[in-house]
């Protein structure tokens, strides 16, 4: 695996692994797969490697942690940096490139350009944390640039993040238009059933033993929004529970179209998932799950 942080030698390494590939033959599938990540790499992101290696034929991670994205207030200093223990996982997954930029190489002196997805990015934790989505959706399209990918995948954990991007690449015409370019990846948990995050870590022993109670609770709300009993009344049900187990703010909760995501006062025969952003100690957690609707999310 090579480890790249300039984008000379990114473009280099990456146009000899294409040249090895014979395009007179029919793409059967990808050559080229990203998977975008800010490293601090858990099993939830090695899933996302798998399940890269299985469609493309080449996998590139990246490894940035993006400072457009985080708010003044946020955890930029202290966001978990761990780069030879991440090159080490994602030496042993098998990935043919790790590319760890500098932040010169994503935003170089004079940068001067921001992306923004009006709309999606204004609601959930585009509210709460103004800006957030910009950063991403800049960051992305930078990585999308440089490494050329044919295929990107992203986890569903992070539910709107992945309609902001798929929105993206679509609107900019970033990618090929096949169905799977943008390809989401079921949220990976733990047997408790919180959701994988880098920012677990921020948890204390007390805290981590409370936070199952998260995904239980919306679990719990999906299951009486698709037996038909209002959402108002069940979305309230759910905050009280939420903070009733220890969390100590939410964000939001809320239910939504998986497309688009407007909110949802009733079912609606598309797509929805219900989606909580909720602190506990110092760590923000977010989730989200499917509600039946008549469809399969």
């Amino acid at each position: 695996m090579q480890i790249l942080t300039g984008l000379e030698p990114l473009r280099t390494a990456l146009a000899t692994l294409k040249s090895g590939d014979n395009s007179d033959r029919p793409m059967v599938r990808p050559a080229l797969a990203l998977v975008p990540t800010m490293g601090a790499l858990h099993q939830g992101h090695l899933t996302l490697v798998r399940e890269a290696k299985q469609r493309a034929d080449h996998v590139v991670v990246s490894i940035f942690v993006n400072p457009r994205q985080f708010g003044p207030s946020e955890d930029l200093a202290t966001y978990p940096r761990q780069l030879e223990a991440d090159a080490a996982l994602l030496e042993a997954e098998g990935a043919d490139v790790l590319w760890a930029p500098t932040v010169e190489a994503i935003y170089p002196p004079g940068y001067a350009t921001t992306v923004q997805v009006g709309g999606l990015d204004a609601v959930l934790c585009g509210a709460a944390r103004p800006g957030h989505f910009d950063g991403v959706a800049t960051v992305v399209t930078k990585l999308f640039n440089q490494v050329q990918p044919d295929i990107a995948l992203f986890g569903e954990k992070d539910w709107q993040q992945l309609a902001i991007i798929r929105r993206m690449a679509r609107d900019l015409d970033l990618m090929h238009p096949r169905a799977d370019a943008i390809l989401g990846v079921p949220t990976v948990r733990e047997a408790d059933g919180l959701a994988m995050s880098s920012r677990n870590k921020y948890l204390t022993a007390e805290e981590r033993a409370v936070a199952p109670a998260l995904n239980q609770s919306m679990r719990d709300a999906a299951a009486k929004i698709e037996a038909g009993e209002p959402v108002a009344d069940v979305l309230a049900a759910l905050q009280a529970a939420v903070l009733a187990a220890g969390f100590r703010q939410i964000d939001y909760a809320d239910l939504r179209d998986a497309e688009t995501l407007e909110a949802l006062t009733t079912p609606h025969g598309r797509p929805a998932r219900l989606l909580v952003a909720a602190h506990l100690g110092k760590a923000r957690l977010i989730d989200n799950v499917a509600v039946a609707t008549g469809q399969t999310c």
